[in-house]
């Protein structure tokens, strides 16, 4: 039985290409797809298109569109986290946080995720499968008919290592950068890797302005294979050249995530040590307190100690911020994504 393809996924280009054989007009294609990224709920919503043609579509795709099955407000800074169902019932989470300079939303790549961070939520979950770009492209469709809000800016964070996804995840930036979808600028879209090295170069041939955030987290492969295990294959200094060839392809600077962990990996000496692999690279280091997850031991180094570790960096020319935490209080915040899925769905049920 031929499975049918998702409208939602399909480019403008492949929408021309199915109308064709179809035996109708191109130009029904754009008007296609900008309903579908209008997030309009059945295929009956698109009512500049003839009834007929309607039924054509439904009858040749299928139309899914992912499922609210809860909604975490935080009293602290208003962030939103929403656990998405689609239609096969596998479950990710997404998130919406509020900047002065507008709203970005934290998506997620694949439904589960198999790196196995040790300071991340997702690790110990089954893995899903992964997500086309058209699924990940409604998670931001989702959240902005939820709010009546505009997405300005896009961060793949959540549940998944991108690059573990490329193909859906190239397809994904394709749709949302479209003119004529939700058309979000490249360079307002942040994809997160823990270091898959291949992609990384691979990505950078792509030449696309977006910022590549690196899951860093040691200065040295001893502390890194500790907490990551694609460090046993890809070493930090394979994984910083990488970087290194990002940055002279691309000119775009990339930012490394550094979460900070007591008597792990946030000594003075891993500082001086992290500064002299870095030095000179065009870059930014963000410097993010470990947040807390069930079945792990990391504390969050005390933020005297997180100042002294910054200001060592700044002294070597680089530029280091430390990250603003949001939705802690609902296990939204870095590393937290899927913490509690199975908690809030068990609230769900006896409701």
């Amino acid at each position: 039985m031929e499975i049918k393809r998702n409208l939602i996924d399909l480019t403008i280009e492949e929408l021309e290409e199915e109308l064709s054989m179809m035996g109708q007009p191109k130009f029904r294609a754009k008007q296609i797809f900008q309903w579908c990224h209008k997030g309009v709920m059945s295929i009956d919503e698109m009512t500049n298109i003839s009834k007929d043609l309607r039924q054509i579509l439904k009858d040749k795709f299928r139309f899914d569109r992912i499922k609210i099955r809860n909604r975490l407000v935080s009293n602290i800074d208003g962030t939103i986290k929403y656990v998405l169902e689609y239609a096969d019932g596998n479950i990710i989470e997404s998130v919406l946080m509020k900047y002065k300079h507008g709203f970005t939303a934290c998506i997620s790549s694949q439904a589960g995720c198999k790196m196995g961070c040790k300071f991340c939520a997702s690790t110990g979950i089954d893995f899903g499968r992964n997500l086309t770009g058209g699924e990940m492209v409604d998670q931001i469709l989702t959240i902005q008919r939820d709010q009546g809000v505009r997405v300005g800016n896009v961060v793949i964070m959540g549940i998944g290592e991108p690059l573990d996804n490329y193909d859906n995840l190239i397809k994904f930036l394709k749709l949302v950068n479209h003119k004529d979808g939700l058309n979000i600028g490249l360079r307002h879209i942040s994809v997160s890797t823990c270091g898959l090295v291949p992609k990384i170069i691979k990505l950078a041939e792509e030449n696309l302005p977006v910022t590549l955030s690196i899951s860093l987290h040691a200065p040295n492969n001893e502390i890194r294979e500790k907490i990551m295990p694609v460090n046993k294959t890809y070493s930090i200094d394979k994984l910083i050249e990488a970087c290194k060839i990002y940055t002279e392809v691309t000119g775009r600077r990339v930012t490394f995530e550094y979460a900070m962990v007591s008597d792990l990996n946030d000594s003075l000496e891993c500082a001086k040590e992290l500064s002299k692999r870095l030095k000179g690279m065009l870059c930014h280091v963000n410097l993010i307190p470990v947040n807390s997850i069930e079945g792990n031991e990391f504390r969050r180094t005390k933020m005297d100690k997180i100042q002294k570790f910054k200001n060592i960096l700044e002294n070597n020319g680089i530029e280091t911020t430390v990250r603003r935490e949001l939705g802690s209080d609902i296990n939204a915040a870095c590393g937290q994504l899927r913490k509690s899925i199975t908690n809030d769905l068990s609230i769900l049920k006896e409701q």
